[in-house]
């Protein structure tokens, strides 16, 4: 069975609520709670390489579409 490519992935999601920031002014604080403006900062900046790079865009695009209770099912 193929997954359906306009769908989210679930366990990137799931991963957003669950994975802390590694380093950094918000060492410690869930990926989903990092606020926007450090997200500006990374995307401006360029996002680090790898999977957190890939989360850390992920979680700002989320954000800045407006789409964060797409993440509110998976925080309870």
């Amino acid at each position: 069975m193929t997954k359906n490519p306009l769908l989210p992935d679930a366990a990137i999601l799931l991963d957003l609520v669950k994975t802390q920031m590694p380093y950094g002014k918000y060492k410690g604080k869930l990926l989903c709670d990092i606020p926007v403006h450090y997200l500006e900062w990374y995307f401006n900046k360029g996002f680090p390489a790898g999977r957190l790079g890939m989360q850390l865009h992920t979680i700002y695009e989320i954000k800045i579409n407006g789409l964060e209770k797409l993440l509110w099912p998976l925080k309870k």
